[in-house]
């Protein structure tokens, strides 16, 4: 299927947002899902997923949550650009988070190819996995992807709860992906995430992959793991099938 994509600028509370989106090119109502980028910016990688997202039927944003500390930007993977690039996340706030994220959501809402009624998907990768954790308490969110989010269990921005606090409040299915070679992401948060989903009764899928270390599904990284790359989208398409009413072209 091809993709047609755009650069669109959202209000949120006043500011402008800027977003990149692409929608399937055949007429149709597709559901809708979000793309949360990691540290680096709404990069050519987070674009390239945001395309094949919507290569399998879905209109898909990705809202620029920088866009109160460093607007537009769109960097690599050197050491210079990831500490670059935790200064900045460690600026955004949860409200900051739900508010793009919600931005995210109305604007997918007035999309003539997309039903209002329609529950959402996300997807978030790094930072972006955190982010998309927090999303998922908005109740328009009816499927989660969470890749990698280190801190969700522990950590503590702007002196914040953790997000794994908040499981009670998520509304839909969470999958939460993670390597077990990932030394930011301990494996008693993992197993903390688990069970927290369950206590909360949240329906969810917690996938560790052996071998695999934080940044496996980024073929711009070092940690790229082609196999675990290819399983975990495997993961992402069925979830989003199997959550979102109305996968196909209705």
């Amino acid at each position: 299927m091809d993709v047609n994509t755009s650069w669109e600028t959202l209000d949120v509370a006043g500011n402008p947002m800027q977003a990149y989106v692409a929608v399937p090119n055949k007429e149709g109502q597709y559901p809708g899902v979000l793309v949360f980028m990691e540290i680096f910016g709404i990069n050519e990688h987070i674009q390239d997923v945001t395309r094949r997202i919507a290569n399998e039927g879905y209109v898909v944003i990705a809202p620029d949550y920088y866009h109160r500390v460093a607007p537009g930007l769109q960097m690599g993977y050197t050491t210079a650009e990831i500490e670059e690039g935790k200064k900045h996340k460690d600026q955004v706030t949860q409200a900051d988070m739900i508010a793009d994220a919600q931005a995210a959501i109305d604007f997918l809402k007035q999309h003539p190819q997309v039903n209002p009624k329609d529950r959402f998907g996300s997807i978030g990768f790094c930072f972006g996995g955190y982010v998309a954790y927090v999303a998922a308490t908005l109740p328009e969110i009816a499927a989660t992807a969470s890749f990698y989010g280190a801190g969700i269990a522990h950590d503590l921005p702007n002196k914040e709860e953790p997000p794994v606090d908040k499981s009670g409040e998520i509304k839909g299915y969470m999958m939460c992906l993670f390597g077990d070679k990932d030394e930011s992401i301990p494996d008693e948060d993992i197993e903390m995430i688990r069970e927290t989903l369950d206590y909360a009764h949240v329906p969810n899928k917690v996938l560790v992959y052996p071998g695999a270390d934080h940044g496996f599904f980024c073929d711009q990284r070092g940690s790229y793991n082609p196999e675990v790359a290819v399983e975990a989208w495997g993961e992402v398409v069925t979830l989003f099938q199997d959550q979102l009413k109305g996968a196909h072209v209705r």
